[in-house]
């Protein structure tokens, strides 16, 4: 296991700053709460981010997110009863750009998420990726630990790069 890196760039507000202000493009915006952690959540575990899952798991608990889905979510399509259309389309689109297998999303995943968000919708889901993706690796980068997160605290943090 790597040890975390002396650098912790989360002490410095001006780049804490710069990747949160990407939040400011989908925090206030028609998509649900539910769906952005659930997206957060599924590009962690692709992109093996330890901080991320347990950070957006232990937020996504705190507001009301059930254990069985948690647990499912890295094989959400074996249960598609316990995901709506709109979290499965969303969910296959997170995984699509995360990914971006040979440099493109399959016209089948972006036909899905079409058919559940609005053009403003789909370009604020690809804010939420783009985000997550962004965070994963400063965290993967820097070693973070994963483990310590208390719920709720990324607010405080947010607060304090104020």
């Amino acid at each position: 296991m790597s040890q975390q890196r002396p650098f912790n760039f989360m002490k410095h507000p001006d780049i804490f700053k710069a990747m949160s202000g990407l939040s400011a493009g989908f925090e206030h915006s028609t998509l649900e709460h539910s769906v952005i952690e659930l997206v957060k959540l599924r590009a962690s575990q692709i992109n093996g981010c330890g901080f991320c899952v347990d950070m957006h798991s232990k937020d996504a608990r705190l507001e009301g997110e059930t254990e069985q889905r948690l647990y499912l979510l890295s094989v959400w399509r074996e249960a598609p009863g316990l995901y709506s259309a709109r979290e499965q389309a969303a969910l296959a689109w997170a995984e699509a750009v995360t990914k971006l297998e040979n440099q493109h999303v399959p016209d089948a995943v972006y036909d899905q998420a079409r058919a559940q968000f609005s053009d403003e919708e789909l370009a604020r889901l690809t804010l939420v990726v783009v985000s997550i993706n962004g965070w994963n690796r400063f965290n993967i980068a820097f070693n973070v630990p994963a483990g310590n997160y208390k719920a709720g605290s990324l607010k405080a943090m947010r607060a304090q790069a104020s």
